[in-house]
């Protein structure tokens, strides 16, 4: 209880808060006692979204629709605000395949916004800077799982370079300011809250694998289409790292306490976010299979531009130093998404 006394004191601002990973991340700072204001101008999300954070905390958070590229609406939010102590930074375009066909919409979205956000907490006398990254800054790893310290590989595309260049950005600014900074590079966030108030809102066709099964299995959708049956791995697919999406929300709040707590050793620390295991598409949809009680329909096709082979993180610092660990399999991660999907179409 005296923990939530405290934590109340703390304003958080969470970018893109209505999003998918955002909403969650919310759900479990108010569960710790945070306050939260959201800033989202709904490009990828819902308001109503809103309703099923309030269903699950009890409590709604402030809410602002605002586009973060709009330089003159950010600093007018901070004058308002000014005692937001800490920011979990979301709001970014993140589909791979559409940052190959649309670089500038990239580079425009997710470089200005972060900018535009340091440019004011540079200002403040401290404050906690928590940077929603990815592990595409590892372009095709050498080898895996991933550690920390892998050197970053030419990005394969421009989503990945957008979270290279947002990295090296912070970096610079925390030497020249009072930001202390988490970059959290996480592997494939997936699932829904076990409440099923909240989950995966795709706008149009989704671009990730986990939402597109699910719309396929709801009938939404025709057949899956699996990119790439080619591959050097066991099943000629590309292999990922899928981590829950509650699990994930909560190493944000743990990554926020380490600096609210001051124990972090350095002004920028790096920390992936995986369960450390990697799962072909194929054991993706047999997954899905297992859960659901019935056939996927899906068809292999050629490969992605922009997609790499395999990708799963080494999570040993993230266990050890920031004392997380992902709880969720795959199957509960995929029957929580499956849930989800049921609820939204019934």
């Amino acid at each position: 209880m005296s923990i939530k006394i405290v934590n109340k004191l703390k304003k958080i601002l969470v970018t893109g808060g209505l999003g998918f990973i955002g909403s969650h991340t919310v759900v479990e700072l108010q569960n710790e006692g945070f306050e939260v204001v959201i800033i989202d101008n709904l490009s990828n999300a819902e308001e109503k979204v809103l309703h099923g954070i309030e269903a699950i905390t009890g409590q709604k958070p402030i809410f602002e629709n605002l586009d973060l590229r709009e330089k003159e609406a950010v600093r007018a939010f901070f004058k308002k605000y000014n005692d937001i102590a800490g920011v979990i930074h979301f709001a970014a375009s993140k589909a791979v395949g559409e940052s190959v066909e649309n670089p500038l919409l990239y580079y425009e979205n997710n470089i200005n916004a972060l900018v535009y956000i340091l440019q004011e907490l540079q200002s403040k006398p401290g404050a906690d800077f928590i940077f929603s990254s990815s592990c595409t800054v590892y372009g095709q790893a050498e080898k895996m799982p991933i550690t920390e310290d892998a050197s970053i590989q030419l990005a394969a595309s421009p989503y990945g370079n957008t979270k290279q260049i947002g990295e090296e950005i912070i970096r610079d600014v925390a030497k020249v300011s009072n930001i202390n900074a988490i970059l959290l590079r996480y592997f494939n966030p997936i699932g829904a809250h076990p409440s099923a108030e909240i989950g995966e809102l795709p706008i149009g066709v989704p671009q990730n694998l986990v939402p597109f099964i699910t719309q396929t299995g709801i009938g939404m959708r025709k057949e899956l289409s699996v990119f790439g049956s080619d591959y050097p791995t066991p099943d000629g697919t590309c292999i990922r790292d899928y981590i829950h999406v509650v699990d994930l929300a909560k190493a944000h709040v743990v990554a926020l306490k380490r600096l609210i707590d001051k124990k972090n050793e350095t002004a920028v620390e790096v920390f992936n976010v995986g369960t450390g295991k990697g799962s072909s598409v194929l054991e993706v949809i047999r997954s899905f299979e297992k859960v659901s009680g019935q056939k996927l329909p899906y068809k292999l096709v050629e490969r992605r531009d922009g997609d790499v082979i395999e990708a799963y993180a080494d999570t040993q610092k993230a266990n050890s130093v920031l004392g997380w660990k992902a709880q969720s399999t795959l199957d509960e991660a995929i029957e929580s998404a499956w849930k989800w999907e049921k609820k939204i179409r019934s």
